[in-house]
């Protein structure tokens, strides 16, 4: 038997490795390999047997040998007649799968899961080491109301200042305004939620499919938004608003269930199959707390895509840029915030589908810690990869919405036993005290793998302001076997999703599909149980070295994406694409958030030479948002002046309202 050794590789050629070889071409399973008495692992070495390679355990893996692979996608770019043709030919019985084999193979796929041994045990869903306790935070129960937990967040913040947004000076920076905003106008009658909604419902209704920013909502209901408008505005007439989000328009991702609305997952016939009986947790806190509920945000369908592209409903432009994606698969949500008419909006990230658009639509978005949020009554119910979270044009609209929403569900306080949330003290406008004694990993060689030096540069600037003005250290890291992470993903999440639509797949509705979903969808069904069995070990080796790379530092700091917002190819509108460079591109930093269930937030940071948003992503140890949050805050206030937007509407215009001075 030949064995072929790399760089750092020692092979310890043994007699009976002859017979581990016959044994292999025998076993269906690199697993059942990888338990075999017949084999061994040599600490610091990895064997390559044939066309078997045997991974040593993570634990005894040296990462300063390791080198990082640029990642390179091989496949078409598609739209219009081509990309039609396409998937009719991947769903061909003997072609397609022969063209789907060869997808896999040219991107490695074949070699992780078919001819590698993989000696860690799976992990089906993130399984978390207990934690130490966070520094400058204030505890808060998971038992305690929504209401209760806003109001120890409010206490958290800078105290606010309404000469900050009412008096200032017209010609000044542009800004957002914040949820307190609105709260300070509602309660000293500078306006109403019902002449808010006014504004917002002529706006919503001039929407078209195929004219720019085209809908940001799937479904909407004038009259119900008038309803829950004139229910808070009489609350504020009497003097008794249930909390800070009472007359807040927070707008709710479709795949999260909202009453009166259908939950369509961006489908056409989804909601024929599956009815809406109740709000989902998450709704339901954000409606006991007086929010007022806008309708269900468009979104690319079935969160199988990155950009946002939805031919069903229209696609969703980039408020900053027209012609351009704004990322998904939360595209609506963060479409919506970023253009004025929201002050918050829920996604879910499966995949960076939080994280990507608030980063392509200059916003802030949060990925929370796997199992914070309790996902009941939405699409991504049972996932392992996915959370809810809360998009919002500032750090501190994301604080109070994530306050809101918080709580995980009974079977996962049980299985993943979650340490007390935090919120941190931010009182003042820095991020808190305890900034100065984190320390900053960072992964150079991936953190500069980006398609403009624009976006690493920018990032870099902050990290460096962060230093001086703060004293965070920047410490550098290896991240290992970020292919086989991107792999193990895929897998993970593309099972899971095609396990709950595969009924209604062969019941006739795959033909109902958007073309670039069924193009994931062909890939998916090439996945074996072997296939999901290895990502999964693969899980349990990436959340090793990952919790080992949090022993020295606190947070991992990245761009969010490897690209500002692409451009639309005007053929993609009508009936979609498939880009898997871009894909990759906008994926390259989300993922270890994803498949390990580690809290993470992008947060903006500048702009490209052509005015792009460009966002920093922080990700930290499990359960550690108040740490992501409290960097955030700093990373905000240190970032440059926020553009307006191209496309804004201007709710709470000081031209209209004039406050008392």
């Amino acid at each position: 038997v030949a064995i072929q050794v790399s760089n750092n590789f020692t092979a310890h050629p043994h007699g009976f490795f002859k017979s581990v070889a016959k044994q292999v071409d025998c076993l269906d399973s690199p697993r059942l390999f990888g338990r075999s008495k017949f084999c061994y692992f040599v600490p610091r070495s990895s064997i390559q047997m044939g066309k078997y390679q045997v991974m040593k355990p993570a634990s005894e893996v040296d990462v300063s040998g390791v080198k990082y692979k640029e990642g390179d996608i091989k496949a078409p770019h598609l739209t219009g007649f081509l990309f039609k043709l396409f998937v009719k030919i991947l769903e061909a019985p003997l072609i397609g799968s022969s063209i789907v084999d060869s997808l896999k193979k040219n991107n490695g796929m074949t070699e992780i899961f078919r001819n590698t041994v993989i000696p860690e045990e799976p992990m089906f869903r993130p399984e978390f080491p207990s934690q130490k306790p966070e520094l400058d935070v204030v505890i808060v129960g998971e038992d305690e109301s929504p209401i209760d937990r806003l109001e120890t967040a409010l206490k958290c913040l800078p105290q606010y200042d309404p000469s900050r947004s009412f008096h200032a000076d017209p010609k000044s920076s542009f800004r957002y305004w914040k949820i307190r905003d609105y709260a300070y106008a509602y309660r000293s009658k500078l306006t109403t939620p019902s002449e808010v909604a006014k504004q917002i419902i002529s706006i919503i209704e001039e929407f078209k499919y195929d004219k720019p920013p085209t809908p940001f909502l799937t479904t909407f209901d004038a009259n119900e938004v008038r309803k829950q408008a004139e229910a808070s505005t009489k609350r504020f007439e009497e003097g008794n608003p249930i909390s800070v989000l009472d007359g807040i328009f927070v707008t709710i991702k479709d795949d999260i269930d909202c009453l009166p609305h259908p939950t369509k997952g961006g489908t056409t016939w989804l909601h024929e199959v599956r009815s809406v009986e109740k709000d989902s947790v998450v709704v339901s806190r954000l409606r006991s707390c007086g929010a007022i509920l806008l309708g269900k945000a468009n979104m690319h369908e079935l969160g199988m895509g990155t950009t946002g592209n939805n031919s069903n409903y229209g696609t969703t432009r980039n408020p900053h840029a027209p012609e351009r994606y704004t990322g998904g698969s939360s595209s609506g949500s963060a479409a919506i915030v970023a253009s004025g008419l929201c002050s918050a909006a829920l996604g879910t990230d499966g995949g960076g589908s939080v994280r990507i658009p608030a980063s392509l639509c200059g916003i802030t978005g949060l990925k929370t810690t796997y199992g914070r949020t309790d996902m009941t009554g939405s699409l991504c119910q049972g996932g392992t990869v996915e959370i809810i979270g809360p998009l919002a044009s500032s750090l501190e609209d994301a604080l109070l919405v994530y306050a809101a929403i918080l709580g995980s569900s009974s079977a996962d306080r049980l299985h993943l036993n979650p340490t007390p949330p935090c919120f941190p003290k931010l009182l003042s406008h820095n991020g808190g005290n305890a900034i100065g004694s984190l320390r900053l990993g960072k992964y150079t060689t991936w953190f500069n793998d980006v398609n403009s030096s624009d976006i690493s540069d920018k990032c870099e600037d902050i990290l460096k302001l962060l230093s001086n003005n703060h004293g965070c250290e920047v410490a550098e890291i290896v991240v290992p076997e970020l292919g086989e992470m991107r792999a193990a993903h895929v897998v993970s999440i593309g099972t899971a999703t095609l396990c709950s639509l595969t009924p209604y797949c062969e019941a006739g509705k795959n033909s109902k599909l958007s073309y670039d979903t069924r193009t994931s969808f062909a890939i998916f069904r090439s996945f074996s149980a072997s296939d999901y069995i290895a990502a999964q070990c693969l899980r349990r080796r990436l959340m090793e070295y990952h919790m080992d790379i949090f022993k020295n530092v606190d947070v991992i700091v990245t761009p969010t994406t490897g690209m500002t917002a692409p451009v639309i190819p005007p053929d993609a509108l009508k009936n979609g694409e498939t880009n898997f460079q871009v894909t990759a591109y906008l994926m390259r930093f989300v993922l270890a958030a994803n498949l390990l269930g580690f809290p993470a937030i992008s947060v903006p940071v500048g702009y490209d030479k052509e005015g792009l948003p460009i966002g920093l992503q922080i990700m930290a140890r499990p359960w550690a948002e108040a740490t992501v949050l409290a960097l955030a805050a700093a990373v905000e206030e240190l970032a440059p002046v926020t553009k307006k937007p191209a496309v804004f509407h201007d709710l709470l215009s000081t031209n209209r309202i004039q406050p008392e001075k």
